[in-house]
């Protein structure tokens, strides 16, 4: 019988928090069942596995990141809602910097990951489309294009490389400013 309080739910919660907490490479299963007071094999009640929880990171990650996405664009469109998307991605980043590296970690097979995955997409299509952005070869690169931006800005920051005198909120703003233009004038 499973451990009380123990579910798939709680122990990927808990995988998460200790990612975030201490970064990717200090997962194991080991070091999760010790967080909570079990022996290693009950965790296989709940995940099958290492790479299993890996799988389960990184649609609980692309999920999170999807749903803080489509809140921040809610009623909003062009300049606003690239900037709310923004912001959301990278606060997202910030709150959650281990498990935010699960979102580089594609899962073509999985049919949950690939519906979180859509459901990123999807957002960024929305805020394109209020640029007047659409037809699939457009869609896509313009879709790359902002991803690629905000991905290299966070990445850099939560990796330290942004150690120049100017704020780096400075430079976030003039960088949102640029994208807002590079999509306005899109195609």
């Amino acid at each position: 019988m499973p451990r009380a309080g123990l579910s798939t739910d709680v122990v990927v919660a808990e995988a998460a928090r200790l990612v975030d907490g201490e970064g990717a490479e200090a997962l194991t299963l080991s070091a999760l069942a010790q967080r909570f007071g079990v022996a290693q094999p009950s965790l296989y009640k709940h995940v099958g596995g290492l790479e299993d929880l890996h799988g389960r990171l990184a649609v609980l990650a692309t999920r999170d990141l999807g749903a803080a996405m489509r809140r921040a664009a809610s009623g909003r469109s062009g300049a606003g809602a690239t900037a709310a998307v923004a912001v959301a991605y990278r606060d997202h980043a910030r709150e959650h910097p281990g498990t935010y590296a699960y979102l580089l970690r594609p899962r073509p097979d999985d049919p949950l990951h690939a519906e979180a995955a859509q459901e990123v997409l999807d957002v960024l299509a929305d805020v394109l489309a209020s640029y007047g952005i659409e037809g699939e070869s457009d869609l896509v690169d313009a879709v790359r294009f902002l991803r690629s931006a905000l991905h290299g800005f966070v990445a850099l920051e939560l990796a330290g490389g942004f150690a120049m005198a100017r704020p780096v909120d400075a430079t976030f703003e003039a960088t949102l400013a640029a994208l807002d233009r590079a999509l306005s004038g899109w195609g």
